[in-house]
Parts: structure tokens; sequence; C-alpha cells
């Protein structure tokens, strides 16, 4: 999980980055991003309507995978955003997590909000032969 301070407080700052920040879907995923000048970190909140998942345990659930695989990417990402996740379909609940790791790289790719560096750490194939 992430720590508290990088988490959003309150719907008006959701709000914001909803009306005023850029938006890249995927077909699981849309992401909605800002800059935000006024903060040194990054926030990130992740939104499941209940349309998308009825129970709230099954989205409990979903938003702490993506959190997770927010938490592992967060050294990588571009400073001072606002990160909305909203997610649009249920097949969170039953996709591996290497498939979620690698559609929400994917995102954040097309947003541009992974730094250069890591692009080339993510991209790069591993060679194991010597």
């Amino acid at each position: 999980m992430l720590e508290h301070r990088f988490r959003f407080h309150g719907h008006n700052s959701v709000r914001y980055v909803y009306r005023h920040g850029r938006m890249v879907r995927s077909r699981l995923l849309s992401l909605h991003s800002n800059h935000n000048p006024q903060r040194l970190h990054n926030r990130v909140a992740i939104v499941i309507a209940k349309k998308v998942v009825k129970a709230a345990p099954k989205r409990n659930r979903i938003r702490r995978r993506l959190y997770e695989v927010i938490r592992l990417e967060w050294p990588h990402l571009r400073p001072s955003r606002d990160i909305v996740l909203t997610v649009q379909s249920a097949d969170f609940l039953t996709l591996p997590f290497d498939e979620v790791v690698q559609e929400v790289r994917h995102v954040l790719r097309s947003a541009d909000l992974l730094a250069s560096s890591s692009q080339e750490e993510i991209n790069k194939p591993t060679d194991t032969t010597t």
C-alpha cells in the first residue's frame, strides 16, 4: 500500500484531475493525469465503480493489486503528478499479476508518466546468454 501522503484526500482533488487532466485509455483501464507543481511527490487514486464490480471485497482486492503495481513503479514515475486510475473491467480479479503489471505499465507509458531511463530498463531485453 502507498503511504497516506501519496494518496488523494477528498473528492474535489480527484474531480479536478478528471476535468483538467490528460486521459489515456486501454482495454481495462483509463488513466487521468495532471501536473501539479505545488506538490513535491505524486498522488494516486484508484477508482472502481459499483457498476464494474458489485461486491466491495472484490473492488478492494482489485484496488490493492493496482496499488501494489503503482508502489513497484513508484521510483520510475515522473515527480509532481496527480494520477487517477479508473478500472473499466472486472477482469482484474482473475488476471495474473504479471498481466496486471503489463497493463499498468502500458498505460503509464502511453501517458508519458515514466521517466525515460525506466522506459529503457523496462523495454530492454534481458540477455541470459553469456
